[in-house]
Order: C-alpha cells, then sequence, then structure tokens
C-alpha cells in the first residue's frame, strides 16, 4: 500500500509539473520574442574619455594624447572628441598638455568631412583663461587653421580677426607673431577690421609692426603684408619708404622679406615718381627699387644675395641707364672717382715729382666737383652683376647668372654688353654654373656676336670632361652667330679636336657643324680650297669617306653651299661622288644641292644623286619639251619649220649620247 500510494504521488507531480513548464514556455515565448544582434563602432570620444580619466599624471595624460594624435578620428566622431578635449583642457594644470590639446583642436578641423564651425565658440572661449604664452600662440594656431577651413563664412574671419587684433599687445613675440599670420590669411581684403580699430584698415595695423622690437615679428609683419597682396589686396605705396628702411635691418629674415616687399611695389607703381634723399632730384620708383636690390647683393648673408640676384632679373621695367650700371664697377669716395693705386703712380710719374709735404695739401684732388650738376644715382647698382658673378657662393653667381639672362632677352643692347662677363663665367669652377652660363648663352644667342678672343674662350670648354658641358656647348655653336672666317676655322678645328679626344660626341659635333655652316655661307666659301685641299693645277689624294673629320668637313661645307650657289664651283670630283654618298647615308645632315653643268648627274634638286628616279624624271622632262616644239611647227612659217625641226632632232641626239654616258 505504501509503494502504491508513493507511486500515485509521483505520477500526480509529474502531470502537474508538465503542466506548469507547458504554460510558462508560452508565457514567455508570447512576451518576449527573440532579439536581433547589431555591430557598433566603439566610440572615439568615449575611449578618450576612459584613457583621459586612467591617467593618474600629466606625463600619463600626454602620452595618452600622443598615441590618441596617431589614429585616424571619423567626421561623425570630432564634435565629441573635442567636447572631450576641451572639458579636459579646463580642467589640466600643467602647461604641456594643455598645448598638445591645443594643437589636437587645429590637427582635428581638417578632418575631411567635418565643418568646424560648431567648435570656433569653444576655441575662442579657451583664449580667455589661458596665461602660458606658449599656448596662447598654439591657440592662435589652431584659430587660423579653423579659419582657413571656412572661407565662406565671413562672421567667423570677422570673429578671428578681433581675437588677433586684441592679442597683437601681448608681450610674447610668439603670440604676435601668430596674430599677424591671422591678419595676413585671414583679413578683409575691402571692410576695416570693426568698430573697435576706428576703421583702420589692415594693412595699417600690420605695418605698426614694421618696427617691432624682436625681428621675428618684424619678418612676420612682412610676409603678412605680403600675403595680403598674394590674395589680391593692393598694397599702399606709403608702406614703401618703411620697407626700404627694413632692407638694412640687423636680422637675415627681415632684410630677406623686405626685398621681396620693395619688388612688390616697384611692380605696382613704376611710373611712380620718388625723391631722392638729400637732393632735389626726383627718379621712377621701379628705378629706385632697383638700385636698392642691387645693394642687397653685397649683404652679408648668402641666402639674401641670392634672392636679391633672381629679384633683379624680373625687374624688367627699370631703365637701361640703370640696367647698364650694375656691369660698370666705379669706386666712389665723396661724390668723386676713386683713382686706383696704379693711375695714381702714373700721374705722378708723368709729372716727374712726387709730394715734398713742405706745402699744405699740395696733394690734394686737383678736380672741383659741383654738386648741382652730380646726378645722384643709388650707388648699390653700380657694378652689382659684377660682384654676384664674383661673389665666393656659387648659388649666388648662378642666381647672378639666370638673372643676366632674363634682363638680357628683353634687351639687345644690354645683352651685349653682359656678353663679357657670361663668357668669364665658362670658367668657373663649378660645373653647375658652367652649365647655367652655357645656356644662358644660347637663349641670347640671337641677339649677339661672338668674336674670336670670345669664342676661344667658349671653346676651350670643349676639353670638360662633363658629356652634358660639352653638348650643351654644341647647341650653343649652332645658334651663334661668329663674326670673321677665322672664327669657322678656329671652331673648325676644335670640334675636330673634341671628335678625335670623345670619338662619342660623333652625332653632335656634326650637327653642330651642319647649323654652323647653314648660319655662315659667305664665311666658309673663301675656306672652301684649304678644307676640301684643292688645288687650281694639281690633283690632290682623295680623302677617306671612313674618317670622320673628314665627313664633318663635308658637311659643314655641303650646308653652306645650300645658300651659296657659287661655292659648287670649287668642289672636286671626288668630292661630287662623296656628296651622293652622304646624301643617301646622312641625309639629315647634308641638304639636297643644285650643282650646276654636268654635275647635275649627281644632285638634281630634292632627288637622290645619280639615283635612276632622277634620270627618268629628267628624260621625261625633255620629252615633253621636244613634243611641245613639235607642235608648234605648223604654225610656223616654212622658213623657219626646218630650223627648229633641225633643233630639237639634235638635241635629241645629244641627249642620247648622255644617257649612253650616264648608263
Amino acid at each position: 500500500w505504501n509503494q502504491h500510494l508513493k507511486h500515485h504521488q509521483c505520477s500526480v507531480w509529474t502531470g502537474i509539473s508538465g503542466s506548469l513548464c507547458s504554460l510558462f514556455s508560452q508565457v514567455t515565448h508570447e512576451e518576449a520574442p527573440a532579439k536581433k544582434l547589431r555591430l557598433s563602432k566603439p566610440s572615439k570620444s568615449a575611449a578618450l574619455h576612459v584613457d583621459l580619466c586612467k591617467a593618474s599624471s600629466s606625463t600619463d595624460a600626454l602620452q595618452y594624447l600622443l598615441t590618441f594624435s596617431r589614429k585616424p578620428v571619423e567626421a561623425e566622431s570630432v564634435e565629441g572628441v573635442v567636447r572631450i578635449l576641451l572639458e579636459h583642457y579646463y580642467k589640466e594644470t600643467d602647461s604641456s598638455v594643455r598645448l598638445k590639446i591645443a594643437s589636437l583642436l587645429g590637427l582635428l578641423s581638417k578632418t575631411p568631412g567635418f565643418s568646424p564651425d560648431c567648435i570656433v565658440d569653444d576655441a575662442i572661449n579657451t583664449l580667455s583663461s589661458e596665461k602660458s604664452h606658449q599656448v596662447l600662440a598654439q591657440l592662435l594656431d589652431s584659430l587660423l587653421v579653423i579659419g582657413s577651413q571656412l572661407p565662406e563664412s565671413p562672421a567667423v574671419r570677422l570673429r578671428l580677426i578681433e581675437v588677433a587684433y586684441k592679442n597683437l599687445s601681448d608681450s610674447s613675440f610668439g603670440v604676435r607673431t601668430k596674430c599677424l599670420q591671422l591678419l595676413g590669411c585671414l583679413g578683409l581684403l575691402e571692410a576695416p577690421l570693426g568698430k573697435d580699430t576706428a576703421m583702420r584698415d589692415v594693412q595699417s595695423i600690420i605695418s605698426d609692426y614694421f618696427g617691432d622690437q624682436d625681428p621675428r615679428v618684424r619678418t612676420a609683419a612682412l610676409k603678412a603684408m605680403l600675403q595680403l597682396h598674394e590674395r589680391g589686396m593692393k598694397i599702399h605705396q606709403i608702406i614703401y619708404d618703411q620697407a626700404c628702411r627694413l632692407l638694412s635691418d640687423d636680422y637675415e629674415q627681415v632684410r630677406s622679406a623686405a626685398v621681396q616687399m620693395v619688388w612688390v611695389l616697384s611692380q605696382l607703381y613704376p611710373e611712380s615718381i620718388v625723391p631722392i634723399p638729400s637732393s632735389n632730384e626726383e627718379i621712377r620708383l621701379v628705378d629706385d627699387a632697383f638700385g636698392k636690390i642691387s645693394h642687397m647683393v653685397s649683404d652679408g648673408s648668402w641666402m639674401v644675395r641670392v634672392q636679391a640676384a633672381k629679384t633683379l632679373g624680373s625687374m624688367l621695367q627699370v631703365s637701361p641707364h640703370f640696367l647698364e650700371q650694375t656691369l660698370d664697377k666705379k669706386l666712389m669716395s665723396d661724390l668723386r672717382r676713386k683713382r686706383t693705386a696704379h693711375e695714381r703712380a702714373k700721374e705722378l710719374f708723368a709729372s716727374g715729382e712726387f709730394s715734398s709735404g713742405r706745402k699744405w695739401a699740395d696733394d690734394a684732388p686737383k678736380e672741383k666737383l659741383d654738386t648741382n650738376t652730380v646726378n645722384l644715382i643709388a650707388s648699390g647698382a653700380c657694378g652689382a652683376f659684377v660682384h654676384g658673378l664674383e661673389d665666393e657662393m656659387f648659388e649666388v653667381r648662378n642666381a647672378a647668372v639666370e638673372a643676366l639672362c632674363q634682363l638680357a632677352r628683353s634687351s639687345p643692347s644690354f645683352a651685349e654688353k653682359c656678353l663679357d662677363f657670361l663668357v668669364d663665367m665658362f670658367n668657373d669652377e663649378i660645373e653647375e654654373v658652367r652649365l647655367q652660363s652655357i645656356h644662358v648663352l644660347r637663349q641670347i644667342s640671337t641677339h649677339i656676336t661672338l668674336r674670336e678672343d670670345q669664342l676661344d674662350t667658349v671653346l676651350a670648354v670643349l676639353e670638360d670632361s662633363s658629356r652634358d658641358i660639352r653638348e650643351a656647348l654644341h647647341e650653343l655653336l649652332c645658334f651663334t652667330n661668329v663674326s670673321t672666317k677665322e672664327c669657322i676655322q678656329l671652331a673648325l678645328l676644335e670640334l675636330l679636336k673634341n671628335l678625335n679626344k670623345y670619338p662619342t660626341d660623333r652625332s653632335s659635333v656634326w650637327k653642330c657643324l651642319k647649323f654652323l655652316g647653314s648660319r655662315h655661307p659667305t664665311l666658309v666659301l673663301p675656306l672652301v680650297p684649304e678644307l676640301l685641299s684643292t688645288h687650281p693645277y694639281f690633283d690632290t689624294p682623295e680623302p677617306d669617306m671612313d674618317d670622320p673629320a673628314y665627313i664633318a668637313v663635308l658637311v659643314l661645307v655641303f650646308n653652306a653651299a645650300t645658300s651659296c650657289p657659287t661655292m659648287p664651283a670649287l668642289f672636286s670630283d671626288h668630292t661630287f661622288r662623296h656628296y651622293a654618298y652622304l646624301r643617301d647615308s646622312l641625309s639629315h645632315l647634308v641638304p639636297p644641292l643644285r650643282l650646276p653643268g654636268r654635275k647635275q648627274v649627281y644632285g638634281l634638286d630634292s632627288v637622290d644623286c645619280g639615283s635612276g628616279s632622277g634620270s627618268v624624271e629628267s628624260a621625261q622632262l625633255f620629252l615633253q619639251q621636244s613634243l611641245n616644239r613639235v607642235s608648234t611647227i605648223q604654225n610656223l612659217e616654212a622658213a623657219g619649220a626646218p630650223e627648229l625641226l633641225d633643233l630639237t632632232i639634235r638635241d635629241r641626239r645629244g641627249r642620247d649620247v648622255e644617257i649612253e654616258i650616264e648608263g
């Protein structure tokens, strides 16, 4: 009975538990349906917040910020990251951490797809509580980056300009420098800076800092003004005097920026008249600027000298008188020409006596100077390029050569005067300077004609071991005019030496002689008997056609014969055969020639000499002329018809004999 009762209780509890389980499963299924999983990226701002909260010291926070700056940030996360950074910025006491946060503000504002207008107010508010000058300068730099990203928002730019103006009076040079950069990059080109500036424009505000006590601020002020010019603002002419005074500044970067400013004003107001100090004369502004920049070619800094030399090359509106002075180096003392020691010794020797010292001032200068008749010209222009071409730094010499090229291309008279100076640079110790001077002379070759002494200096470069220099000189000779037949002979002799020493230059030398002959046919003509070794009475041996030097001579002569019809009469029989050979093998170097008389067999116009096609064309032409002549016989009188017929028959027989000889 007990076992039966236990069995009955178990079955009852089993049924009850099964019913409860089924009921619970139904209720659960109906009230809590299955959820779908969704993967999301972790928030950058949350991760940064956690890292900064974990930082136990400023060093740890700085390390977290450095690590964070190396990772990319999505555009949608930038605003949240900036909020976290600013929140930590106000709590941070270490200036190095605040400095890093300030730099991150500018870095994050450049994130593609992000518009930084939403963080401008927060970034500006950080300036009010900042005490560190270094952090303040970095915040201004970040504001400059933010303003550059919002070019279409004048309200934002105006706020940033007002912020820059308020901080211009800061005692730190770094803060003043960043404020000037803000004004130069974001300053409004037409409207004044605002009500607080008493309607002063941005140029007058920047120019106030040309005389700042710190040279870095003066440099930033000049560069800010140049930035305004690049953005399209016309600089006021009144700034010219201030820029000229800065040319004598003690700081190298200030002088360099001042050179650029003087050049800009000379291009904006070239015809304006400016007075000469301590005199009653006036000159054009571009001439005055040219003289002042020329003086900077003798500056103590080689970087300023390079910049001054390059700048001179772009001043094409300068007067010819000032331009020519750059090649005339005279010693001046108290407005008098200073005689050299050699000149003074020569004068004493001619007079036969020296100063005894018994008479007061018996050796004083005898000439009298009327200051009203002196043309006061900026002494800096005198010998500027002479100093530049003799400078110890090859960068300065290279810049002076380049400037000479630009000025000479616009002035043929100046090109002739600077020819000697450019030719002297062919002997420079630096290969780059030699190559540059060759290229420059090539560019102005249309304005010049080389004398024999100049050509001798030029041809000496053919012995240079650099192939680039030799090929550049060959190209120069292709486009250079020479004055005498001795120059042609000298050039040919040196080119043949070049060919013998460097056989790989063969093609370049041949091409050079091709242009040399075609440019100087009248100078080559009297040299033909000597070049071809011909004699009026005796036959000379036939040269070897495998000799590259002989081919070079023939290329020179045949190209000169194109414009000189009397030259083929001086050729020997073998010269015509060699012409036919070279016309076939080197047609790009040997031009077609019209050779007179029986030599037409070897060259007819543009056809190949001695070829069958030329003979066929000549025969067809003769046959057509004969048929035309015979067709007119029926229209002539009976007395003249037989004579014309006999003449046609004789011509035909002569043509048959010529064809047999040719065959």
